[in-house]
């Protein structure tokens, strides 16, 4: 979703310890403190990812929802619906996560539908895309269409909806478990309700069926004086730590996580919290490893425009936001690519997202990737590591917030569940 949607990191030893206590220091409880300590240690020493004894439960054999990596063979993926997309209204998280030149964009729109002529465009793209997808032999199914400009109220806050578009944000695939993200941003406060019809089939089918703590979204879950006047207030508190969701209760969004097997990554961002982090660990210990990472990136909001596992030992790495623990996966053997520079122009309305969901792709195994069509670069890129390029043009879908991989959530993937880090 993205991805770092730009509206959308260690070492060892000493350095991993200093790097860990400078963001920490004074700012969480000692129960939050201690976790990310050990879970950071855990993921930055070289004893990692020594695998468990205790094996992952068995997937059931009728069971429609089994996918455990972003590579294996795709057979079945939900594609979200831009029908009745609406901007949410300009709250303090929102602000948070965009970027300046479009907040008069928010203040103007927010709680009504995005212009209408590029939504058509958007909506077409989706379709064709679907039709694509279809074509390689990959079952699609879709959420329902919501009526998203409806108000609603809960205790603590009022706000209209958002869109059904990125299933990847709210939806966490591990093995044969559908895990429903609690999200952070008011406006996507009920969006699980587009999914819910298709989950209660793969829930029928035999699947597991999580839904995460859902937060109040109280007025304490934010920092209200987050100040993010600029680029450089981004970075500064970026590299403190600093995001503008607290530690009052747990959020996080499904897409700042992404999987190679055994071994989950995530990054503490704008909407997912340490609090967040440490949930999904426990929820998911022994048989998944959960590690931190974090990058040189002034506005975190999903993981996937930053760091997109590829393959098995295969990466791409964004060399405007390094990622900060890359030595874990180079020592483990793995080969981080850097994409080439975005090609998309700089007039294009990128409202909730940056120019780099040109690496937000969506593997349909190891060796055919779907690209955007507009982006020649990374289709050679590509096509010299030997991956066939499925190229689709979802330029004014890239709009709204997301790539390729956004705008999917995988289902089901021809595979078992592997380490890649013993």
């Amino acid at each position: 979703m993205l991805r770092v949607r730009c509206l959308r990191g260690g070492s060892r030893g000493a350095e991993a310890a200093h790097y860990i206590g400078s963001r920490l220091r004074g700012a969480f409880t000692g129960w939050v403190q201690r976790t990310f300590q050990s879970t950071q240690a855990a993921a930055a020493s070289q004893n990692t990812c020594a695998a468990d004894d205790k094996a992952a439960s068995p997937v059931p054999k009728d069971c429609l929802v089994c996918s455990y990596n972003e590579w294996d063979p795709l057979e079945e993926v939900i594609v979200g619906r831009a029908e009745n997309a609406c901007v949410p209204p300009f709250s303090v998280e929102v602000k948070a996560n965009t970027y300046e030149k479009y907040w008069g964009f928010y203040q103007k729109f927010g709680g009504q539908g995005f212009p209408k002529d590029h939504l058509k465009k958007a909506i077409a793209e989706i379709e064709e895309m679907c039709n694509i997808l279809k074509g390689e032999g990959v079952i699609v199914k879709r959420p329902d269409p919501i009526d998203w400009s409806v108000k609603y109220k809960t205790p603590d806050f009022e706000s209209t909806g958002m869109y059904g578009a990125m299933p990847r944000d709210i939806l966490l695939v591990v093995g044969n478990e559908i895990i429903e993200a609690p999200m952070a941003w008011r406006a996507r406060f009920f969006e699980y309700r587009a999914y819910r019809r298709l989950i209660k089939d793969y829930f029928n089918s035999g699947a597991k069926w999580t839904t995460a703590p859902k937060p109040t979204m109280a007025d304490e879950l934010y920092d209200q004086n987050y100040p993010i006047h600029s680029v450089e207030d981004r970075h500064k508190l970026a590299a403190q730590g600093k995001f503008v969701t607290t530690e009052f209760e747990p959020c996080f969004d499904a897409a700042d996580f992404i999987r190679a097997g055994r071994d989950i990554f995530v990054q503490r961002s704008q909407v997912t919290n340490y609090m967040g982090i440490e949930w999904m660990r426990r929820h998911l210990a022994p048989d998944y490893r959960v590690h931190i990472i974090s990058f040189k990136d002034p506005n975190p909001m999903h993981i996937d425009a930053t760091f997109n596992i590829i393959g098995p030992g295969l990466v791409l790495s964004n060399p405007d936001r390094p990622c900060h623990q890359i030595e874990l996966f180079k020592k483990a053997g793995w080969t981080v690519i850097q994409p080439p520079v975005p090609l998309i122009p700089d007039d294009h309305p990128l409202w909730m997202s940056s120019k780099w969901l040109s690496m937000n792709v969506l593997m349909l195994d190891e060796k055919r990737v779907m690209v955007d069509a507009n982006e020649t670069s990374i289709q050679k890129m590509f096509e010299k590591l030997g991956i066939s390029t499925i190229r689709v043009n979802i330029r004014h879908a890239n709009s709204l917030g997301g790539g390729f991989h956004c705008w999917t959530c995988d289902i089901r993937r021809r595979g078992t569940l592997q380490s890649y880090f013993d």
